[in-house]
């Protein structure tokens, strides 16, 4: 199931948006700050995100930076009650993918919601299938085969993550501003301890290696 990030300090706004797309389908979380999303995003995935602007402590629009800066992919939405250029084009300069002003037309949010997965190339279904290997975002679980493989949860993202894009270098201090937090006072090293445990647990997966780009991090390769 395609799950969806909404981050607005409007609390009724924000479970009302929420509520709309879960009975669309979709798997929707709402918080009412950027530090909450931030937390949100270290154990989790989401495939699209709708966010505010004008929020206490950071604002929408250094929240779309930070997230466009670790991840280059993912849809981002802002829904405003903001309606000048100048706020739609710093938007779009950072890098976001789409804006709204606000009140919100649900049926309109749903249009656009469905037009930027599509945009995205993000399917319904989030698994990722590599030969004898299943990874199910949805339940959190790895197969190879008829065996499970036990990870945890952090374990799982990170595998899914340079799964996704095979062959992509991700830079250890990427790794760990997305998975462990920007604000972690983790070093590196925890992220070569877990690369060290991926590549242990996935022996068994003889057509896939994590491999180390001296110097800059990792990627994921499938012979």
């Amino acid at each position: 199931m395609i799950s969806i990030l909404v981050v607005d300090d409007d609390a009724k706004l924000t479970q009302s948006v929420c509520a709309y797309l879960n009975n669309s389908g979709y798997q929707a979380k709402g918080v009412l700050s950027v530090e909450r999303a931030y937390e949100e995003m270290y154990g989790a995935l989401y495939d699209l995100i709708i966010s505010d602007i004008m929020m206490p402590g950071t604002d929408g629009f250094a929240f779309a930076e930070n997230v466009r800066r670790l991840n280059r992919r993912i849809p981002i939405l802002f829904m405003s009650a903001r309606d000048d250029m100048i706020s739609k084009q710093k938007g779009f300069d950072i890098g976001i993918d789409d804006y709204m002003v606000k009140p919100i037309d649900m049926s309109e949010l749903l249009m656009r919601v469905r037009a930027l997965l599509r945009r995205a190339n993000i399917e319904e279904s989030r698994r990722l299938v590599v030969g004898k290997l299943i990874l199910d975002a949805d339940a959190m679980t790895v197969m190879y085969g008829d065996e499970e493989i036990t990870v945890t949860t952090r374990e799982f993202n990170i595998m899914f993550k340079l799964l996704s894009y095979p062959n992509h270098t991700f830079f250890r201090a990427q790794l760990l501003d997305e998975f462990w937090g920007v604000d972690s006072d983790t070093g590196l090293r925890a992220v070569d301890v877990y690369v060290t445990k991926l590549r242990d647990k996935f022996s068994v997966c003889k057509n896939i290696q994590i491999k180390t780009i001296r110097g800059l991090g990792y990627k994921a390769v499938i012979l």
